[in-house]
């Protein structure tokens, strides 16, 4: 429950920032046409909050989080005063409704440059893509080195943490092929590139079962992990059970145990079966009655505890972390990137390259913002930007609800010089209503696994 109360806190937040920034874009830039703005609200349904400043807007804060929008002067929708005619938003010319509708995006993109920028001003500690060996049959076997390597790039972007790894592969869905970079970690002052393409042809992904680095067939490195609870999480079968940290692992069902995989193996198949679990606290040996519930996502058993590692190697840690102007340039790159990649992902999900299966929801989302929030602001941050790409982009689709929709009848109107007659707007909008509803519908079924 906690769990479930702090994903959807974290959730809340990271939606009304990227609400309000999207937004504040239309606002600011309508303010700046000479657009009378009504209101400005974040969230839908009944106001629990508002002001009125000087200029006769409204800010406002609603019961319903979800959204946001800004209300303006429009004689499409109200009938406009003749005094007031030249503050409406359909009485300003073509480029500066184009301007106003093109901001929001706008100003998503840009809050994602400033996020990754104060993400590099803090700096985030993570590992280098350390990988320990390939698994045999899997796309990756190419890789022919029996040493221990790090991957340094995918095709021509170069990688230096597991994040960058993870979305450089993602761009590789709906691909034939690619090229992966790795130097062997032998420990010459010299160590050996070596560059192999990698066919997709036979490669099935299911996000929902494995990540993105294990279905390819990487083994990352991992540090020597103990048959010792290091955490237990209060929502889990472990907990229920009474596990507590410091707990060694002897035996479930009278079957001793080797290693930690050993112990997952046995619990991943046994859910909601009840098990004897032998374990060591404190000198004794306490026998608990355990059940291990079932994941819905991966129809596998878990128990909510994490073992004890050993310290991970300092030479494979990395930190990245920059100076202002360093900082501020990755961030640029770092949203480019992120543009690329979900629009590419967008062109996939139209011709089929890749399943509506993949498709997330708010859900998802929450999960993301919780576990992002967990483990420190620098995270949050980069995940506020990866959102708000997405967010700006999806706005700009060309269909009628979206601002895309509206730049499109806006750039028609540039062209032919006279506006989409109001009918076929009428009709773009159902169309294109319908078609949104479906997209969230599908990521929503997504989410709870019904697809």
């Amino acid at each position: 429950m906690l769990t479930i109360l702090w994903n959807l806190g974290a959730f809340i937040v990271a939606l009304s920032i990227l609400v309000a920034i999207h937004e504040y874009g239309h606002f600011w830039v309508a303010r700046r046409c000479g657009v009378k703005v009504h209101r400005f609200s974040i969230g839908f349904g009944k106001i629990l909050f508002k002001r009125t400043d000087k200029h006769g807007t409204e800010f406002a804060f609603a019961a319903i989080p979800l959204g946001g929008y800004v209300k303006m002067l429009d004689g499409r929708v109200e009938t406009v005063p003749d005094e007031l005619q030249k503050f409406a938003f359909d009485k300003k010319t073509v480029w500066q409704r184009i301007a106003i509708v093109a901001a929001g995006p706008i100003a998503n993109f840009a809050l994602a440059i400033v996020a990754f920028f104060l993400m590099y001003m803090i700096g985030i500690n993570t590992g280098k893509p350390i990988v320990n060996g390939v698994i045999e049959n899997s796309p990756m076997s190419v890789i022919t080195t029996q040493q221990r390597f790090q991957v340094t790039a995918i095709n021509q972007q170069q990688v230096d943490d597991w994040e960058a790894l993870n979305l450089a592969l993602v761009s590789q869905i709906g691909e034939s092929e690619f090229n992966i970079t790795i130097k062997e970690l032998t420990g010459a002052a010299v160590e050996p590139i070596s560059k192999y393409r990698v066919s997709l042809e036979r490669w099935i992904f299911d996000p929902k079962k494995e990540s993105i680095i294990n279905s390819l067939g990487l083994s990352p490195f991992r540090p020597v992990v103990h048959l010792q609870v290091a955490n237990v999480s209060l929502d889990g079968a472990g907990h229920e059970a009474g596990l507590k940290t410091g707990d060694k692992l002897r035996e479930v069902n009278g079957v001793p145990l080797t290693d930690w995989s050993h112990f997952v193996e046995f619990i991943q198949r046994n859910a909601n079966t009840q098990l004897a679990l032998n374990v060591e606290r404190d000198g004794q040996v306490l026998l608990l009655s355990l059940t291990p519930k079932l994941n819905s996502s991966t129809t596998k058993g878990y128990i909510g505890v994490s073992p004890t590692f050993e310290p991970y190697p300092n030479e494979y840690r990395v930190k990245l972390q920059f100076g202002p102007i360093d900082a501020f340039l990755k961030g640029v790159e770092k949203t480019g990137q992120l543009i690329k990649l979900t629009f590419n992902t967008l062109i996939k999900l139209v011709v089929g390259d890749i399943s509506v299966k993949n498709l997330s929801g708010p859900v998802s989302i929450a999960k993301g913002a919780g576990m992002s929030a967990d483990y420190g602001i620098e995270y949050f941050l980069g995940f506020l930007a990866l959102i708000s790409v997405n967010l700006g982009l999806m706005n700009l689709i060309p269909l009628p609800v979206l601002d895309g929709g509206h730049l499109l009848y806006y750039f028609v109107e540039v062209i032919t010089r006279k506006p989409v007659p109001e009918k076929i707007q009428e009709f773009g909008f159902k169309i294109g209503g319908a078609i949104l509803m479906a997209l969230m519908s599908i990521a929503i079924l997504n989410d709870f696994n019904l697809l």
